[in-house]
């Protein structure tokens, strides 16, 4: 989906005069979902860019889903910027055994900080990190109607209100969507992960056990576009320091392999000698949903991590037993 908003470099400062964001490096951004993959990811690029104040909440500190807990964070606080990256994520499995649980939970996130960010007066700028699974699919298989709603609703609903505050209220509310991402922090538990955590383990599983194959879901046949969340991170803040339009801008790698393809790579990186077993009785999900990342290209965005460059440093972040959630 293109994007007709213009580039915008500058925003009013209080005192009348204008700053871009890079510039404004003192001030106070809110990056809710600082822990995740994306989240920490961005977090690295704005400490290494050398921004000072940066505000992140664990869980523990403020549950994003609590609209009154919301809304006394962003009164006490004032941020300036504020990066939208938290939700509830899971893989093909996880949302389709709980997909009332992730639904809700990811509105409530995105429509508590949203308003939060709105009503408080303080914010300049804010992105809305919303995914590919906003647009529609078309594919041979069914697709479980609980595994693409419980992303695609809370989305799209953010994507409707950044668009509202623009219109309605002059809020600079802008939106991206990645597509794919994996890298540092991706969650490595067997069913509840992404495919490229899930493949990792299931291949460094097997080759300690000794085991001879490995069975994955679908035909592998599905192609996908993986994007690595330190490029999504450089993407995000050219975003807020450039862009400034009423529609998302995409943000993918714009290279696709199948998943067969990228088993295969999975099990090189690991050292897997065994065999891939492919279970057909189990649904392959969307079979292609490449985006159309050119206006994120027209900006100057270009990826900068090869796949399989990415891969080696997941595993071996895996190995050194640093990513969220691993265990042996």
């Amino acid at each position: 989906m293109p994007s007709h908003g213009a580039p915008h470099a500058s925003s009013n400062t209080n005192d009348g005069t204008t700053t871009s964001f890079l510039t404004d490096k003192s001030a106070k951004i809110f990056l809710a979902g600082h822990n995740g993959m994306l989240g920490s990811a961005i977090h690295r690029r704005l400490t290494s860019l050398g921004f000072t104040n940066l505000l992140g909440r664990t869980r523990a500190e403020l549950d994003l889903s609590c609209e009154p807990s919301v809304r006394k964070f962003f009164d006490a606080e004032r941020p300036r910027y504020v990066i939208l990256a938290a939700g509830k994520v899971g893989g093909l499995h996880a949302s389709s055994a709980s997909p009332v649980d992730f639904m809700t939970e990811n509105l409530r996130i995105a429509t508590n900080v949203l308003t939060a960010a709105r009503l408080c007066g303080s914010v300049r700028k804010l992105l809305f990190l919303a995914s590919s699974a906003v647009y529609p699919v078309d594919a041979p298989q069914p697709i479980p109607e609980s595994a693409l709603l419980t992303y695609a609703i809370p989305k799209i609903v953010g994507i409707k209100m950044c668009q509202a505050y623009r219109l309605e209220l002059g809020l600079d509310a802008i939106v991206a969507a990645p597509n794919n991402l994996y890298g540092p922090r991706d969650p490595f538990p067997s069913e509840s992960s992404h495919v490229i955590p899930a493949l990792i383990r299931r291949f460094h599983s097997a080759k300690v056990t000794g085991a001879g194959e490995v069975v994955v879901w679908g035909s592998g046949y599905q192609l996908r576009e993986f994007t690595h969340a330190d490029d999504a991170a450089d993407a995000v803040v050219l975003l807020m320091d450039r862009y400034s339009g009423d529609e998302h801008v995409n943000v993918g790698s714009g290279r696709e392999v199948t998943v067969r393809e990228l088993a295969e790579m999975v099990r090189e990186v690991v050292g897997y000698e065994g065999r891939i077993v492919w279970d057909t009785s189990r649904p392959d999900g969307v079979m292609r949903r490449r985006l159309d990342s050119s206006k994120m290209r027209a900006m100057g965005w270009e990826p900068k991590v090869e796949l399989r460059d990415g891969l080696v440093k997941l595993y071996q972040g895996y190995l050194r037993g640093r990513v969220t959630n691993f265990k042996k």
